[in-house]
């Protein structure tokens, strides 16, 4: 059986990028934290199905409960950061960014003792003109990221970009990309990683992804997050649109989830990376037009 990969992006409800315009970022600490409750339950299904993970952390979480990163940590998944303060790529400068990254290493790494070495940017905001952003990643030690997400998309996506794991060559060095699961139909990319998706699209679009990858010998990459295993969040006032996706389909979340950890067999990435760095060296091509 492959092994593919378990992501998660430990957020609160308060801090999806949807909501910016509605809770200022100066604002989240009046509102009562949920993250807990979504995390407990994903650690649970990953225990119950003997996986493991990796939690792509926000760094004002870990500096504010950092007991539940330590809880993450000791349960045997890797802890990577998600940024501190949860701002798209495209609205920070390189030294912004840079400042970010530092605090929410510092801040992951003060909670659990373990080191960051991975990055998933928020909302996928790694995108065409953002390059720059992997050579402060690299700047800042980390070795990997997973925040391309190769579609075509409103907000954010790659397109173009390889379906599978590769290194990129830059300026500051060489970092590895992991990018997320698309189903291919056709010459078609469908977004088929997790997180709205799971809510919003057949399971079986997701396991045929999933199957997809398999067979071309290359990890799926899964990605969800606390907050939409919590389905008593409180609701917001927003329009439409953002109300449908963000609220759709909580209570189906759990047992889509354990629906797919059944079927495939997960891992972290760090647990993972092993035994992708002999490939690497022998036959994946660097990619160097990123």
């Amino acid at each position: 059986m492959n092994q593919h990969l378990f992501t998660v992006d430990l957020e609160d409800y308060f801090h999806v990028s949807a909501f910016e315009p509605l809770i200022p970022r100066d604002e989240w600490s009046r509102f009562a934290p949920r993250v807990r409750l979504g995390t407990e339950r994903l650690l649970d299904l990953l225990a119950a199905h003997q996986s493991t993970a990796t939690f792509f952390v926000l760094g004002w979480v870990a500096r504010h409960d950092p007991e539940l990163i330590r809880r993450v940590h000791e349960a045997g998944h890797e802890v990577a950061s998600h940024t501190y303060w949860h701002r798209r790529i495209s609205t920070v400068t390189p030294a912004e960014l840079k400042q970010d990254l530092l605090d929410s290493k510092a801040a992951i790494e003060d909670a659990c003792g373990a080191e960051v070495t991975g990055f998933r940017a928020p909302s996928f905001s790694l995108v065409p003109g953002t390059e720059w952003a992997f050579d402060v990643l690299l700047e800042c030690g980390f070795q990997y990221d997973s925040s391309i997400f190769p579609i075509t998309r409103p907000g954010y996506g790659y397109p173009g970009a390889p379906l599978d794991p590769y290194v990129i060559d830059r300026p500051a060095g060489r970092l590895l990309e992991i990018p997320l699961s698309v189903l291919r139909i056709g010459g078609a990319r469908i977004p088929a990683a997790g997180g709205g998706y799971l809510r919003h699209f057949p399971i079986g679009l997701l396991q045929q992804a999933f199957r997809q990858r398999a067979r071309a010998g290359s990890p799926g990459v899964f990605y969800i997050h606390p907050w939409e295993l919590d389905p008593d969040q409180p609701r917001l006032d927003v329009g439409t649109l953002t109300r449908m996706r963000h609220y759709r389909g909580l209570s189906q979340v759990a047992p889509r989830v354990a629906t797919l950890l059944k079927e495939f067999r997960f891992s972290s990435i760090k647990a993972w990376l092993p035994s992708m760095s002999a490939t690497l060296s022998t036959d994946r091509p660097v990619y160097e037009s990123i």
